[in-house]
């Protein structure tokens, strides 16, 4: 069995935080790493967050079967998901750089997009780059604003971590030599499909609207297939089972209306499709760990 690593196995001081607007991010320079945290990285294993380090040192990454050897000179761009393992061994010495941490609610209010929506943490891209001297350099300049900015007593500082984060993802798109289209499937087109369907229901702009399709059976009737074939085609492309995505994107917009809108809880439950508010309350409690009160 592949062991699986939380984000306070790397940044144990992040569970003691107490900021929901932007869910658990933490940026770190890799020479700040304990020794327990370094030692977790050598174990082959998936981490419960999405990842981008910049990292230098005498050191192998392997990653789906393939090992990605660095050398003191060589300055790396490395994207990492919740799904794939990896590991790191550390040759000689030890390596510097930087590294951004965050879990799957670290969102801005305006997009519908999850991390693994990104072509560089999906595996339907590069995840790995090289770096030439001046690409480091500008690199080098987001994450020392990240660590600068996520100490910051500023209000919408998450909002401006998250574009530290895209401007790292399209930098390292901007790298990549022009991609051939990925290869469609039946599954592909189908989860295409169905997360046209399920973003076109976001943003929630007004109390009296009401998501229409909220259940895996009402996904499967619009998109003509039975609801075993959805899901079989969601898990396969994304891992994820068709009510656990539905699920998730609803308590995304739901944080979303709890901490920025003056909507009552019985409205978001209303609009979110619940027939009770204790209904909703139970969900988002098992979704986020806590009441959708103690949240706002």
């Amino acid at each position: 069995m592949i062991d699986q690593h939380s984000i306070e196995t790397y940044a144990p001081e992040i569970s003691a935080r107490n900021d929901s607007a932007g869910g658990y991010f933490v940026a770190v320079r890799l020479e700040d790493f304990s020794a327990a945290s370094v030692a977790a990285t050598a174990i082959y294993s998936r981490k419960d967050f999405y990842k981008i380090s910049l990292i230098s040192g005498n050191a192998s990454y392997f990653h789906r079967g393939q090992e990605y050897r660095f050398s003191p000179e060589d300055w790396g761009l490395i994207f990492t998901n919740r799904d794939d393992p990896y590991r790191w061994e550390v040759h000689e010495g030890t390596c510097s750089g930087y590294s951004c941490m965050f879990t799957e609610d670290f969102l801005p209010l305006h997009t519908y997009l999850r991390p693994a929506d990104w072509a560089v943490f999906n595996g339907s891209s590069q995840s790995v780059f090289i770096l030439k001297k001046e690409e480091r350099v500008l690199f080098e300049s987001l994450f020392k604003k990240m660590i600068t900015d996520q100490a910051a007593v500023y209000t919408h500082k998450y909002d401006l971590l998250f574009l530290y984060v895209l401007e790292c993802i399209h930098g390292a798109l901007k790298l990549e030599p022009e991609a051939e289209p990925r290869k469609q499937t039946a599954a592909t087109r189908l989860t295409d499909s169905f997360k046209s369907l399920l973003a076109g229901q976001f943003p929630l702009v007004y109390p009296h609207q009401e998501i229409a399709l909220r259940s895996a059976q009402d996904f499967a009737g619009r998109l003509a297939v039975h609801p075993n074939s959805l899901n079989r085609a969601l898990k396969e492309v994304t891992g994820r089972t068709t009510s656990q995505l539905i699920n998730e994107r609803m308590m995304q917009e739901a944080r979303a209306l709890l901490l920025h809108s003056n909507w009552t809880v019985s409205q978001i439950s209303n609009s979110l499709g619940f027939e009770e508010a204790t209904h909703f309350t139970r969900a988002f409690r098992a979704h986020t760990g806590q009441t959708p009160s103690s949240l706002r």
